[in-house]
C-alpha cells in the first residue's frame, strides 16, 4: 500500500527569511530566526536561506541586494518575515516591499500588523473607544 501524502517528503514553497537587526542581542535573533522556522514549518514553506540586514543606514544594504537576487531564481515563492518593521522604516519599508512585489515574491508576515482603532470601531458593532461603558450583544441578535 502507498504511504499518505503526509508522510512523504514533499518540499513547500520556496521562501528566503529577512531580518533587520540593529542592535539586537543575540538571544532575541535566535528568537526571531526561530519565529521565522517555526512559521515556514507550520505552513509548509521551505526556508531556503535567511538574509539578515545589520545595517540602519540605507534601503541598498548588502543583506537586502542579496534578497532580491535570489528572488530571481526560479520556484521562489516569497520572503517571510517577522513584521513590516523588518524592512525598515515605514518609507524603505514601503519601497521595499515594492521591490520584492515587483520580483514577483510573496511578502509573508509572521505578525500581521495590528488593526487602527477606526478599524477595530468600524468592524465590531458595540464597540466605542472613548465610551465608559461595555455594550454586550446577545447571541441571537
Amino acid at each position: 500500500m502507498e504511504p499518505l501524502t503526509e508522510h512523504r517528503l514533499v518540499s513547500g514553497p520556496v521562501v528566503y527569511g529577512f531580518l533587520r537587526l540593529v542592535c539586537v542581542s543575540r538571544a532575541r535573533q535566535e528568537a526571531l530566526v526561530a519565529s521565522l522556522a517555526e512559521y515556514c514549518r507550520s505552513h509548509e514553506l521551505q526556508l531556503s536561506g535567511l538574509f539578515t540586514d545589520r545595517d540602519a543606514a540605507g534601503p541598498a544594504s548588502v543583506a537586502f541586494t542579496g534578497l532580491l537576487d535570489v528572488l530571481g531564481l526560479p520556484d521562489v515563492y516569497g520572503v517571510v518575515t517577522p513584521a513590516v518593521s523588518h524592512l525598515g522604516p515605514k518609507a524603505m519599508a514601503a519601497e521595499r516591499g515594492r521591490q520584492i512585489e515587483a520580483a514577483g515574491a510573496q511578502l509573508l508576515l509572521v505578525r500581521r500588523p495590528r488593526p487602527t482603532r477606526s478599524a477595530v470601531s468600524r468592524s465590531v458593532p458595540g464597540y466605542h473607544p472613548h465610551s465608559g461603558t461595555t455594550r454586550v450583544l446577545k447571541a441571537d441578535s
